[in-house]
């Protein structure tokens, strides 16, 4: 099975998400290649080949520049018709998202989203779905090829092979409609730490806390850990966070290896992004919340006075 894995990048940097998935495929023994699209990206090939990219084909040009989905379906879509790969493989973001759709629309080919796992039965393409609100896990397939499938976040643990990759060069022709759109201006939001989508270890805050004030005690918390601050979508809605802190079904799925949930409840929407997480402990004064039926330790306690003291411990164990 011949499988391409889309290599979104951030700088010179490709994606934690996108090597997860780049390892996973690698990991099931099929023949896997990365491509990467942009400007300036030919130094991205040696990075993808240590997490399993035998080939990296290669879309640099300066039409690529800007992040745009249209451009990114011309040049996959010109190279699965050269290729004839079995599978084509994407990262959830939204950029994916938008490219994964268009490319599914220009191949007339089926796209499975949300897969949590990915597996090779019979020579065929498997994924792994939840449904019904995360509550079940279903097996997923493709009628034809070839088959497309968006990865969510946070699945899969980028995993090192020590392989290396040949690079092939992909001559760039767009369609004459991709090129009427320009990007006007590109605004990114500046934030101290990791993002909650690279972070190993965050810090998440929900309604318990009371305040938007309180995310203060959250912040010095991750900032002592070395982790991100994420938010619930009640507190986001409320104005209190950012958006794109939001941890749940409609936020962002994330895996780290701490997760700290301050003032959550745990309802289902937001179990649903944080449920992979190496471990979870839970803050809440309320001994009933939903969350300690699922959290690996508990604490039953006002966060105000639990975070600080938290705090203080995590300060006295660094400097010692």
């Amino acid at each position: 099975m011949r499988i391409l894995v889309f290599l979104e990048h951030s700088g010179s940097e490709l994606q934690k998400n996108n090597l997860g998935v780049l390892a996973k495929a690698a990991s099931l023994g099929a023949d896997v290649a990365g491509v990467v699209i942009g400007q300036g990206v030919s130094g991205l090939v040696e990075q993808a080949g240590r997490f399993g990219a035998t080939t990296v084909y290669v879309a640099d040009d300066a039409a690529l520049a800007s992040p745009l989905p249209q451009p990114r379906v011309d040049v996959l879509a010109r190279l699965a018709g050269e290729q004839s790969f079995d599978a084509i493989l994407f990262a959830s973001s939204v950029l994916s998202a938008d490219i994964a759709s268009g490319l599914a629309a220009r191949l007339d080919a089926g796209l499975n989203w949300g897969l949590v796992d990915l597996a090779i039965d019979g020579g065929r393409l498997v994924g792994t779905q939840p449904a019904l609100g995360d509550s079940v896990y279903v097996q997923v397939g493709w009628k034809g090829g070839p088959a497309l499938g968006l990865v969510r976040s946070g699945s899969f643990e980028p995993k090192e092979t020590g392989g290396s990759a040949q690079a092939v060069a992909v001559q760039v022709t767009l369609e004459e409609f991709s090129s009427r759109v320009t990007l006007v201006e590109q605004l990114r939001e500046t934030s101290e730490g990791p993002s909650i989508e690279e972070a190993d270890i965050i810090v998440a805050g929900g309604r318990g806390l009371g305040q938007a004030e309180n995310f203060g005690l959250l912040e010095s918390l991750a900032k002592e850990l070395g982790g991100a601050v994420g938010a619930t979508r009640a507190v986001v809605d409320a104005g209190w966070y950012p958006y794109s802190t939001q941890v749940g079904q409609t936020g962002k799925s994330v895996a780290p290896k701490l997760y700290v949930a301050a003032g959550i409840s745990g309802a289902i929407q937001h179990k649903v992004g944080m449920q992979s997480s190496g471990t979870i402990v839970a803050i809440n004064k309320d001994a009933n919340a939903p969350i300690f039926e699922f959290c690996d330790f508990g604490i039953v306690g006002d966060l105000t006075t639990v975070v600080p003291k938290l705090t203080e411990l995590v300060k006295a164990r660094k400097a010692g």
